[in-house]
């Protein structure tokens, strides 16, 4: 009796602990991570939208279960090191802009090369999806050489200058230096600004030091990291919002996952992608009343002051995509697919830019 009770108990044992080891073989751990802190839209949607769903979802439909470890702000990455990160495993899934890429993706900052685009994050969105789907090395350069998968891209807020000085004039930027990321930094040159290469969680100790004076920065920004309090002057320029982040994975540990795991991740992928373009759509007009509510002078460069401006950049796409198609790139390509998707979404350019 004694006998049959213990190896009773032995099964039961038995039983639950291989129980334990199988649900612990269903828990899936990824490492989500980007150089930008929260306080960056995208991060925010990363941390509180994407994570939580793709956990939510996987757990109610399928017999796995999503653990995320999370490192924002550089805790795992840096911002100009994210695409490095995801391409080694540090991390396995990464959020980044392209700008800090210039040498390995220069082509995918294209919408800056057309600069005083649209304003709108969603028809940004909607101009890079028409760029990205119909050109197949945008995505495929990242896979074949940075051993990483696209599963969403990123629009940012539109891009306006914040500084630290009133300024009445274009001529009033000359000799001032200011601060942008990769290839906006040219759309100072008709200003005669200094260009200063910068990332945003350096800003506010940079504006205060007087490392820069001023930003290329969307309204989010100037809100969120409190550059309000170093920058009381902010003109909307309109420069355009620019889709210039993705969302990445790293491709052994997407080849790893299994199928019903990658259909929730890419399920919820496409939304957030979605969402970075609603978002920030929504919260601009909100951002720019939070700044005039924290007392900065918000102006709106006037239209002469624009289209003269634009004017002065109107060389640089074919530039540009000369440029790009000599190192073997599509650039005219992708340019012209990019004018023609946002002129058939309803934007209206200051001047028409011919790329070749």
């Amino acid at each position: 009796m004694i006998i049959r009770s213990l190896l009773r108990l032995f099964a039961i044992v038995a039983l639950a602990t291989a129980s334990t080891a199988a649900m612990a073989q269903d828990v899936i751990r990824l490492r989500i991570a980007s150089g930008h802190p929260p306080a960056n839209t995208y991060v925010s949607l990363m941390q509180g939208f994407f994570v939580p769903e793709v956990t939510k979802r996987v757990a109610a439909k399928t017999k796995y279960k999503v653990e995320f470890v999370e490192g924002y702000g550089g805790a795992m990455v840096k911002v100009a090191d994210t695409l490095e990160g995801v391409q080694s495993g540090i991390i396995d899934i990464g959020g980044y802009c392209f700008c800090f890429e210039p040498s390995n993706l220069p082509l995918h900052a294209f919408q800056v090369m057309l600069p005083f685009g649209t304003m709108d994050p969603e028809v940004s969105l909607k101009v890079a999806r028409a760029v990205y789907d119909k050109v197949p090395y945008m995505s495929k350069v990242l896979e074949d050489k940075f051993k990483q998968k696209l599963i969403a891209l990123i629009a940012d807020n539109g891009y306006n200058l914040g500084t630290n000085f009133e300024w009445n004039s274009v001529a009033d930027l000359k000799g001032q230096k200011i601060a942008g990321a990769g290839l906006n930094l040219k759309w100072l040159e008709f200003a005669g600004a200094t260009p200063v290469q910068s990332s945003l969680p350096d800003a506010y100790t940079s504006m205060q030091t007087g490392v820069y004076n001023g930003w290329i920065m969307f309204p989010s920004a100037w809100v969120n990291f409190k550059l309000y309090e170093v920058g009381k002057f902010y003109t909307e320029i309109g420069f355009g919002a620019i889709t210039w982040h993705g969302l990445t994975v790293n491709t052994a540990r997407w080849e790893k996952l299994p199928k019903e795991v990658q259909d929730v991740i890419l399920e919820v992928a496409k939304e957030y992608e979605a969402k970075t373009g609603s978002v920030n759509k929504e919260n601009y007009p909100k951002q720019i009343a939070a700044l005039k509510g924290h007392g900065v002078n918000v102006r709106t460069l006037p239209e002469k002051v624009k289209l003269d401006w634009a004017n002065s950049l109107a060389a640089w796409p074919a530039q540009k995509a000369k440029e790009l198609d000599a190192a073997g790139l599509p650039g005219t390509q992708v340019l012209e697919i990019a004018l023609k998707a946002a002129t058939d979404n309803g934007h209206k350019w200051p001047i028409v830019y011919k790329v070749k």
